[in-house]
């Protein structure tokens, strides 16, 4: 499981060193092969998934009926746009070009660990997400049922 907040340099040729404190269990886990795909709910994010637990959300996603709209755009953005990467040799990987665009990613971003997956985005996005407060309106029942 994944979890915590990194600041992350993003290269001219649009490379991302994963932070060391992920190293050694990505290489246990997946053996170096992510996907990064969009986040089909938030602008300005991408998701970064350990292969085999991409394989195991592509396989739900892909088996949804295509004869709605709203799975056929989920299809899309989280399948259709997804790229392999690995890890080079340095801890790096190399963000596609038009992923990095979508997300505004420019010389820095922010790296969350999100449980079985990663979320990358701009440092303006994550501020500005971070600065908007969880409103009682948008509390949940199984919200309301922690305790912290």
């Amino acid at each position: 499981m994944f979890y915590g907040e990194s600041t992350v340099a993003i290269d001219d040729k649009g490379r991302l060193a994963i932070p060391t404190s992920y190293r050694e269990q990505l290489s246990a886990l997946c053996a170096n092969r992510l996907v990064v795909t969009y986040n089909p709910f938030e602008r300005e994010c991408l998701w970064v998934f350990p292969l085999p637990e991409w394989e195991r959300t592509r396989d739900q996603v892909m088996q949804l009926s295509s004869f709605n709209t709203a799975h056929r755009d989920l299809q899309r953005k989280l399948v259709g746009a997804a790229a392999r990467v690995e890890l080079d040799g340095n801890g790096r990987i190399l963000l596609p070009h038009t992923a990095r665009q979508v997300a505004a990613l420019q010389k820095q971003g922010v790296l969350l660990g999100i449980g079985a997956k990663f979320e990358l985005w701009s440092e303006a996005a994550q501020r500005a997400r971070l600065e908007l407060p969880i409103e009682e309106k948008d509390i949940s029942d199984d919200m309301r049922q922690l305790r912290f």
